[in-house]
């Protein structure tokens, strides 16, 4: 008796001693494989430190195109016979809330999920190599996607952004300004081939010049503008240039214009114009007898922005405004700056060109 209660303090001390005199990783978990004797019940210490890591923090890409995003993961020190680690992929949309799952994988056996599927695989180039390829980018694809590695009883990740590059513009209900709640932006943003912008792709645009006064919805629930130029009715001549951020507001009870966000297009803006102006019906029979559809406002900001669509001519568009593109000012043109003229939303007898889009595929 007296000496099993000997051997029961000595395992006390050595375990003691064992936790005390483990290493510390700052921000990593650092644990030791007890199990990994050699039969003749002899404990053998053998410490292993998982990595994961990205080789940039930010990638661009175009709608409809390609994107890798890097991720690769090794151990330290590294086993003659490694274990399958489970990676997973998650993304997190510019818009916040929940992350969703991309792709998971152990070993050979993947799977990829919702609105990804079909459109993800690992790259695997090499052993470690856990780099996400992603084909057919959507509009909504932009967000924070997580590299998750999980080895035995190690868990790390890294992450990536990927931000889509495109055109900001600012857009209003057919009433005015200030008809639009969250959820009701988030709806014309789409109906006009485009989604809501992020903070990012706002202040990017502002940094191009951007300057309008209105305040609209972005994607994380905010109500913000840009301005270039300050003066009285935008916060006063003592704001510096900037965005002006009203905060997080209502997503029911609050109504704000949008700006909203779009991508180079699969296809083409033209303006039609037959031997006499139209009506908006005239107009989109007209583009349909063309084999094409009248252009949404996304569709002619990105080929003002994105393909160099210059016409001084107003036509009308599919959401019933009359809008022309400039990338060359010039006399009789409208102001002095490059841009998309608006002339709001007029009756739909009245007469003008129309903007038609035809895809690639037609």
């Amino acid at each position: 008796m007296m000496l099993m209660c000997c051997l029961q303090t000595l395992l006390l001390l050595f375990g003691a001693k064992l936790v005390h005199s483990s290493p510390t990783r700052q921000n990593n978990f650092f644990y030791h494989d007890f199990l990994n004797g050699k039969g003749n019940k002899e404990i053998n210490l053998h410490g292993v430190k998982l990595y994961v890591v990205s080789a940039q923090t930010s990638v661009f890409a175009a709608r409809g195109g390609n994107a890798t995003l890097p991720c690769r993961f090794w151990r330290e020190p590294e086993s003659s016979s490694p274990r399958e680690a489970r990676v997973k992929w998650s993304w997190l949309s510019a818009a916040g809330g929940q992350e969703t799952d991309v792709l998971v994988a152990v070993g050979s056996r993947s799977r990829s999920y919702g609105e990804f599927r079909g459109r993800v695989q690992f790259r695997q180039d090499f052993p470690g190599d856990a780099s996400l390829v992603m084909t057919e980018l959507r509009l909504n694809d932009t967000g924070r996607y997580r590299c998750e590695v999980v080895d035995g009883l190690e868990d790390e990740s890294s992450s990536v952004y990927l931000e889509l590059q495109g055109v900001v513009f600012p857009y209003q209900h057919p009433r005015g300004h200030y008809h639009l709640s969250f959820l009701g932006a988030r709806q014309a943003c789409e109906e006009q081939d485009s989604t809501l912008a992020t903070f990012t792709q706002l202040f990017q645009s502002w940094k191009e010049g951007l300057n309008w006064c209105n305040a609209g919805w972005l994607a994380d629930g905010t109500v913000q503008y840009p301005i270039t130029q300050p003066r009285v009715p935008c916060g006063g001549h003592g704001l510096a240039p900037g965005i002006r951020s009203y905060g997080r507001r209502h997503q029911h009870l609050h109504h704000y214009d949008v700006f909203c966000f779009s991508s180079p297009l699969r296809g083409k803006v033209y303006y039609l114009q037959p031997s006499h102006k139209m009506t908006l019906t005239e107009a989109q029979q007209a583009c349909r007898e063309h084999g094409a559809e009248m252009a949404k406002v996304g569709q002619l900001y990105a080929a003002w922005k994105l393909s160099g669509l210059d016409h001084c001519e107003a036509g009308w568009l599919a959401d019933g405004s009359v809008r022309y593109a400039i990338t060359r000012p010039r006399r009789n043109c409208g102001p002095p700056e490059a841009g998309v003229r608006s002339f709001g939303f007029p009756p739909p007898q009245q007469r003008h060109g129309v903007y038609c889009y035809q895809s690639d595929e037609e």
